[in-house]
């Protein structure tokens, strides 16, 4: 397909089928992938057993969509270096690396704002005298 053409450019339904199948491609192929949605499925296990609110609902879900969405994208980087540097190449590791790196400063924040989700949803900051809105 010639970019920027509309000669033989997939329809919008067609487009989201293209989505899902490369998102079940990540499922069965990566191992990281495996390991974030587990790790959201455990957080809205613990989130329904402690009882969260709308609003914290809503905040862990950004967070598990955000992790999982940086590691799709993630994932895609890897392969596209991959492709363009089949080589040990400094720099095709570098970029890899950075790439890793934002999932984990990301993972890292969700995991913060976790806590602090979960603490105030348990009363556990005002036990502890932290000031709450």
């Amino acid at each position: 397909m010639i970019p920027g053409s509309n000669k033989e450019h997939p329809s919008f339904v067609r487009s989201f089928g293209y989505a899902i199948q490369g998102f079940f491609t990540a499922v069965w192929t990566e191992r990281n992938i495996k390991v974030q949605l587990l790790a959201g499925l455990a957080t809205y296990v613990a989130g329904t057993v402690v009882g969260l609110n709308w609003l914290e609902w809503s905040i862990v879900t950004i967070c598990i969509g955000m992790v999982i969405s940086a590691e799709l994208v993630n994932t895609s980087l890897e392969a596209v270096v991959d492709l363009a540097s089949p080589e040990l190449h400094p720099l095709a590791k570098r970029a890899k690396d950075i790439a890793a790196a934002s999932v984990f400063v990301l993972s890292v924040a969700a995991a913060i704002v976790g806590v602090i989700v979960f603490a105030h949803a348990l009363n556990l900051l005002y036990m502890l005298g932290i000031r709450t809105v």
